[in-house]
């Protein structure tokens, strides 16, 4: 069995196990994207929906898998494994989507809204007092780059004159390119803006809109200051691990090291940073008070502006992340124009890896 079909193996695990606990992380006020009041949090419908889109999940998961295995055995193409991790996305997001709906129709139909009286909160000392950004934790990945670029610049006179930019499903090149800046130094391109983009990321997070429960104000207020500035920690301790994969592949490159387990440099630091992270924001995702008196009030209905209950799209919202309606951490504003330069900037740094380490 090559490393690539146990790497693919490890995602589809990874995935199912993530899409199996999500709704038990989320906050119970927005069940599969949707805003229902403190009340109806565990209506019957949210606790069958639950339960019959963990169902769904486990089964389409143990579907995809048998579908890869079963297509890997007939073609022996491994690269249609990594394809079923994609294919379990897009199911998941079709059980949650049919979850939403039925919540959606059930809030509509039960009127859960009526009569009651909706709030919005604002922490105005977030103007005066934001969160600190956390420059300790973007040092590893600024040491990290920093270290790759200097053994570049020493090691590439002695260099292979042909360098391995790809290596195959069973860790072996099999796209080589003659030695040059551009081809030497393309995970350092990418390394370079990788950092940038997460870290502006982490910025743009401690200095988002919190998502604060009017019933609690004090409370919610609190617990979202700590949730950001631990979210921006652990996307910055993410931008490390990949930074540091990026140096072992770059070693490999420079060096000619020829070995069926390079896929692994990569991929073994990333898969452990993934599932750290998840882990440590899905423990701290369900924010609780008990000890503030409930004012009385609760959160506006605003479905409107959630499509499918994944999407924010709020013209009128100048803020440029918010937090997740379902998962973990914060999703754009698509509505904001910053957001479409810091997609531009992805999509930019998608082409430079395609063009700088696929195409050589």
């Amino acid at each position: 069995m090559t490393v690539a079909i146990i790497v693919s193996f490890v995602l589809l695990a990874l995935v199912l196990l993530l899409a199996l606990v999500l709704p038990s992380v989320t906050s119970p006020i927005v069940p599969f994207g949707v805003r229902v009041p403190a009340q109806h949090a565990a209506d019957p419908t949210i606790i069958k929906q639950a339960r019959v889109y963990r169902w769904r999940v486990l089964v389409s998961g143990i579907v995809t898998a048998s579908a890869g295995i079963v297509i890997f055995a007939v073609t022996g193409e491994p690269l249609l494994l990594p394809l079923a991790v994609l294919v379990l996305v897009g199911v998941w997001y079709g059980c949650f989507f049919l979850a939403n709906q039925e919540i959606r129709a059930a809030k509509a139909a039960g009127g859960w809204y009526k009569g009651l009286h909706q709030g919005v909160t604002v922490d105005t000392d977030l103007r005066t007092n934001p969160p600190r950004f956390p420059w300790l934790w973007l040092t590893p990945a600024l040491i990290i780059t920093a270290a790759t670029v200097v053994i570049g610049v020493v090691s590439y006179p002695s260099m292979p004159a042909m360098l391995a930019v790809h290596y195959g499903a069973k860790g072996m090149p099999d796209r080589v390119v003659v030695k040059s800046v551009g081809g030497a130094f393309a995970l350092v391109f990418v390394q370079i803006g990788m950092t940038a983009l997460l870290a502006g990321m982490a910025a743009a997070i401690v200095r988002s809109r919190p998502d604060i429960d009017p019933a609690r104000p004090v409370g919610s207020a609190r617990w979202s200051r700590h949730y950001m500035s631990l979210s921006a920690k652990a996307l910055l301790g993410l931008v490390a691990t990949i930074d540091l994969g990026m140096l072992g592949s770059s070693l490999l490159m420079w060096t000619g090291t020829v070995t069926p387990w390079a896929p692994l440099v990569v991929a073994v630091p990333i898969l452990a940073a993934v599932v750290v992270t998840v882990a440590v924001l899905a423990r701290n995702n369900r924010q609780r008070d008990g000890s503030e008196a409930d004012t009385g009030l609760t959160h506006r209905d605003d479905d409107k502006y959630w499509r499918g209950g994944l999407v924010y799209i709020n013209r009128e919202d100048h803020a440029l992340l918010v937090p997740r309606r379902f998962g973990l951490g914060w999703t754009l504003n698509v509505g904001n124009p910053r957001a479409g330069m810091l997609l531009a900037g992805l999509v930019a740094l998608i082409v430079l890896v395609i063009t700088l380490r696929l195409g050589g």
